[in-house]
């Protein structure tokens, strides 16, 4: 439905979008009469609800709005559900209701998505932890405003009908690689699955530029960038490893999960971190037992939550808008894993 302007509200009112105006902005000039019945008709015309609640519209309780976050295994890490309660937090402070709508991590032939996703219930969604590209096309079709938090890597932004969040992780790689370069490591692995998210790929295209400024060759053999799944990490950095005649200076992992996995495997087999091989990670998610001592990005999960939940809000209120891609910056945190 097209969202009402201003002059729709003046013209069937018959009057001037001075008055309309002055209205929405609590400005003096406009009988209390004219201001309830521009309220009204605001919201008879499906016109922007934040505007309403700043004018002092208040909304009948059958009609509060309802967005659901649409989520794929958020038990896997409490980094998402960290995020999940922070967005309820932001939107119940605003009187909207947060509902949870969870897909499987696959997709079976034939799926349908969830009737609550279109039976117009809900205002709006956030799509984030979800990493299957029939999903993420099944739910792009739906006509209702969304927000991604990172998308597959061989989905395309331009194909998105929806606003998008991505973590930014290029710089925050190069950095790393830069640093340990600069330590006098010459031989840098690179560890993470590149296809699976889109920020992933963008981390690994740091982690080649900076070995390409440094003028430092990449070994493809001491480089893994192929499937990698959450059951799957311990046994595929297990066998990448095994492989390795002669272990590099360091390696960069896509996160902290695959970092973890390869200080474990590292220590099992007699090497010191970061004396024999230097490690970072990214997420600085505290929930694995070597975070502590790794060098890692810090990604802020409530500044991620709050600009979820802002941005929805604001392709509620702006339809017609163009979509936007919105990068949240992250920090490199060293620590003892690098010696830096």
């Amino acid at each position: 439905m097209k969202r009402a302007k201003i002059q729709d509200i003046a013209d069937l009112l018959n009057i001037s979008r001075v008055t309309v105006w002055k209205v929405f902005n609590n400005k003096e000039g406009v009988s209390e009469d004219m201001r309830r019945k521009v309220l009204e008709c605001a919201a008879e015309l499906n016109f922007q609800p934040s505007k309403l609640q700043e004018a002092g519209f208040s909304f009948p309780l059958k009609k509060q709005a309802l967005v659901s976050v649409v989520v794929s295994r958020p038990e896997t890490s409490v980094f998402w559900m960290k995020i999940i309660h922070q967005l309820a937090e932001e939107f119940s402070n605003t009187g909207i209701g947060l509902m949870y709508t969870y897909l499987p991590a696959e997709i079976p032939d034939g799926y349908i998505l969830p009737q609550s996703l279109m039976d117009g219930s809900i205002q709006g969604i956030i799509i984030m932890n979800v990493y299957d590209k029939t999903a993420l096309s099944l739910l792009n079709e739906l006509s209702l405003p969304k927000v991604f938090l990172d998308i597959v890597t061989d989905m395309s932004i331009e194909s998105l009908n929806g606003d998008i969040l991505l973590l930014e992780g290029r710089d925050s790689i190069k950095e790393i690689v830069t640093s340990l370069a600069n330590k006098g490591h010459k031989r840098i692995g690179f560890i993470g699955d590149i296809q699976y998210a889109k920020t992933n790929m963008e981390r690994y295209e740091g982690y080649v530029s900076a070995m390409y400024q440094m003028g430092i060759p990449i070994e493809p053999n001491i480089c893994y960038t192929g499937n990698m799944t959450v059951k799957t990490y311990v046994e595929i950095i297990e066998e990448f490893m095994n492989k390795i005649e002669q272990l590099p200076d360091a390696f960069v992992c896509v996160n902290d999960h695959a970092a973890n996995m390869l200080v474990q495997y590292l220590e099992s087999h007699g090497y010191r971190v970061p004396e024999d091989v230097a490690v970072s990670g990214y997420d600085d998610n505290n929930e694995f037992i070597y975070t502590k001592n790794l060098t890692t990005v810090q990604v802020n999960n409530s500044q991620i939550a709050k600009r979820l939940a802002k941005q929805l809000l604001y392709r509620i209120d702006n339809l017609e808008d163009p979509y936007e891609i919105t990068y949240i910056r992250t920090k490199v945190i060293y620590r003892n894993s690098t010696s830096i």
